[in-house]
């Protein structure tokens, strides 16, 4: 589910109007895919924190102000008219900083429990997401706000980040992988109710079809991103931006120069070029 903020931008001009996604890797890919399907006018600009790789083992009084710091410095050297921030952990650790800092929209992403557990029909859901969105207040809170009648089973799976990055370049992603992860989500207590999983993560749906195909039985999997790209096409609206029939060129903006040609690879799907810059990190 999307959480916005920001004010509206008040700059008009001719250039085309983009949006840059921020993470840490390329598991903000799972939103970029959706939003290049509702606005393929839309031109994409990509932040990866990769200096940082992976968020979810990071301490929180150390992340907060990083994201703040590099995400910013992204959007202002792309000049981009909203930001993106396709990463649940950053998403709960920075919004509020973000909204104070940048005078573009920002639509921020968070685990998609009020859907899931509404549109449950046995009551019980799974959270798979990294340790760090697992054991977060703001995911408790969430929980307790829009699924304290369900039974949420809590299933920490930071080994699909890697799995999903191993995926996007073009390795092949076994059920014996995934065992451990489908361990979790069946073994324990009201796994044999289970009927509805999410993705918090934004790495997960990456994964999607690997998932299902491994799980003994089907589950409905839910993620963000759908609703993140129609905040995305709302904000667009209110900001008067009229998008064109095809993307300028993108930039991808990285915290490191490691591995940074693998990631514009990943990126390619999104072209059709991209100019790389490093963008150093104030600490």
């Amino acid at each position: 589910m999307p959480v916005e903020s920001g004010q509206q931008s008040s700059r008009h001009s001719n250039k085309a109007p983009s949006a840059l996604i921020f993470d840490s890797g390329v598991g903000a890919i799972s939103i970029a895919r959706e939003i290049r399907r509702q606005m393929p006018g839309l031109t994409l600009h990509f932040g990866i924190d990769n200096g940082f790789y992976p968020y979810g083992t990071k301490p929180e009084d150390t992340l907060g102000p990083r994201i703040v710091d590099i995400a910013s410095r992204m959007v202002s050297a792309c000049d981009a008219d909203l930001l993106v921030v396709g990463c649940n952990t950053a998403s709960t650790l920075a919004l509020p900083e973000l909204r104070q800092t940048l005078r573009q929209p920002v639509v921020g992403v968070v685990p998609a429990i009020k859907p899931a557990a509404a549109g449950s029909r046995t009551g019980t859901i799974a959270l798979i997401a990294t340790e760090g969105t697992v054991n977060r207040r703001y995911t408790r809170e969430l929980i307790d706000q829009f699924a304290n009648s369900s039974r949420v089973i809590n299933v920490p799976a930071p080994e699909l980040v890697a799995l999903a990055e191993a995926k996007l370049r073009g390795e092949t992603i076994a059920a014996a992988d995934l065992a451990p992860v489908i361990e979790r989500l069946f073994s324990g207590p009201h796994g044999e109710t289970l009927d509805t999983a999410v993705l918090a993560c934004t790495h997960f749906p990456l994964l999607r079809d690997e998932l299902s195909a491994a799980s003994p039985r089907p589950l409905t999997w839910l993620d963000s991103g759908d609703a993140i790209a129609r905040r995305v096409r709302w904000w667009l609206d209110e900001l008067k931006l009229t998008l064109p029939s095809e993307p300028h060129s993108s930039q991808l903006l990285t915290s490191s120069e490691h591995q940074s040609e693998q990631i514009l690879q990943a990126f390619g799907e999104f072209g059709p070029t991209y100019q790389h810059q490093a963008i150093a990190v104030r600490l």
